[in-house]
């Protein structure tokens, strides 16, 4: 017999928040059992609802907030709380990144038995207008009578109703109502369920899902967008295969690193660091916590197309890339070239597969830059020892991962975490962009 789903209650309750969690909401305890409630923070009296009952933890919102802490600001954007784009714009930036830290922090001390000696200080630029990749859900809806375009409504999966987006880059946040109608106004509406951004130092790109062909009216309305508000438009009717380029006849997405006179030609398709200030401050930051010299052979692992690769081989002598995305490596040593960088080379490898075998093992580094994905590096690092490299600096996107790694290069291969520090890549979230310094004993 089915078990009756017990009804929830609409009562609204009242606690004393305790702390953030991981994903940015507030944390309280009833009779012991955890909840995690929306739109509230750490030593704050609020009011919540319910919105879900699970065996272990509990879920709600915040209806009304009785006593504030000092952190709480007002959220820039209208649609925040409604629109899952963002969790934290309720907090001041200083308070995010005290968060941020906090979080890391706590992972390599609980996670990976580690502290740092150091803690660096967070690198943080411009919170608004930052986001130059994101996939932006469409739908057309009969009932609104309109088109729908954006992020996800926060917690479910239907599309959340918003005019702009304060963190997307202003060419296209701004822009949001402009793309609902035009999706609302082509004959494929009902067919066109999403629309990729890529945002580059000198162009923006758009790419448009479609599910049916497209008629020749719906293509010239695409023209038309793309002349009127100078974007670069492509169609994607499939498999990321089946991208192609619809206007201009030629297109050209580059962002480039000032500081090392380097350029990274990249398609709307590809992986890049979704905050371009930010992304030119970690670099320079990677690169000065190699103390690289002139003689320094490097190994860059999760390399992409170069965006430390090209910037260390400035200053060192050699510098191994190695890379999972086949098509990658083949772009990463042609842009090398367009670059005029000839101290490098490239190879592809699956870093989370079986590695024995691989060339580029079979040698020494004397510095290693390494950039994973969420899943960290756990499989490479088991061979970092025989690299007898004498120093390594991490870049992270996941503290859980960086700390379980981390633990691993101190307690098992004899390095130590000289300093640890975040990146505000994704201000107003609760996404953690962090960098660490290890060296050995």
């Amino acid at each position: 017999m089915a078990r009756r789903r017990k009804r929830l209650s609409k009562d609204l309750v009242e606690v004393t928040i305790e702390s953030l969690s991981h994903d940015g909401r507030g944390v309280a305890h009833i009779d012991g059992k955890a909840i995690f409630i929306d739109g509230a923070l750490p030593e704050e009296r609020v009011k919540f609802q319910y919105s879900s009952q699970k065996r272990k933890h509990d879920e709600g919102f915040t209806v009304e907030v009785l006593e504030a802490c000092a952190d709480r600001v007002e959220p820039k954007c209208k649609h925040f709380g409604l629109c899952g784009g963002c969790s934290l714009q309720h907090l001041s930036a200083e308070a995010q990144i005290n968060y941020k830290q906090t979080a890391m922090l706590d992972s390599l001390k609980h996670i990976g038995k580690v502290e740092p000696l150091t803690v660096l200080p967070a690198i943080t630029a411009e919170p608004w207008g930052y986001r130059r990749k994101a996939r932006l859900g469409a739908k057309f809806v009969f009932k609104k009578g309109k088109a729908l375009v954006g992020f996800r409504e926060k917690r479910n999966s239907f599309l959340a109703d918003i005019e702009n987006c304060e963190v997307l880059h202003a060419s296209v946040g701004k822009r949001l109502e402009a793309m609902q109608e035009l999706v609302g106004s082509m004959d494929a509406k009902e067919a066109l369920p999403q629309i990729e951004v890529a945002v580059g130092d000198n162009n923006i790109s758009l790419i448009f899902r479609h599910l049916v062909d497209l008629t020749t009216n719906d293509q010239m309305k695409l023209i038309a967008f793309g002349k009127a508000f100078d974007f670069q438009i492509y169609l994607q009717s499939g498999g990321p295969d089946t991208v192609t380029l619809l206007y201009p006849e030629q297109a050209e997405l580059y962002y480039e690193h000032p500081e090392f006179d380097t350029r990274v030609d990249f398609t709307p398709q590809d992986f890049i660091q979704v905050n371009t200030e930010i992304n030119r401050q970690m670099v320079i930051k990677a690169v000065q916590l190699l103390e690289l010299t002139p003689d320094d052979k490097v190994l860059d692992l999760f390399c992409g197309l170069g965006n430390f690769t090209l910037p260390i081989a400035k200053t060192a002598k050699t510098v191994v890339g190695v890379e999972g995305d086949l098509k990658m490596v083949q772009r990463a040593k042609k842009i090398a070239r367009a670059n005029g960088v000839e101290n490098t080379e490239y190879h592809f490898c699956n870093l989370m597969g079986e590695l024995q075998n691989e060339k580029w093992l079979k040698t020494h580094y004397d510095k290693i830059l390494i950039d994973p994905p969420r899943l960290g590096a756990k499989e490479v690092i088991e061979h970092f020892a025989k690299l007898k490299a004498k120093r390594i600096v991490y870049v992270s996107c996941h503290p859980a991962t960086l700390a379980r790694d981390a633990g691993e290069l101190v307690h098992t291969h004899g390095y130590q975490l000289l300093s640890a520090g975040v990146m505000d890549m994704f201000p107003h979230t609760a996404h953690v962009e962090s960098i660490a310094v290890f060296e050995k004993l």
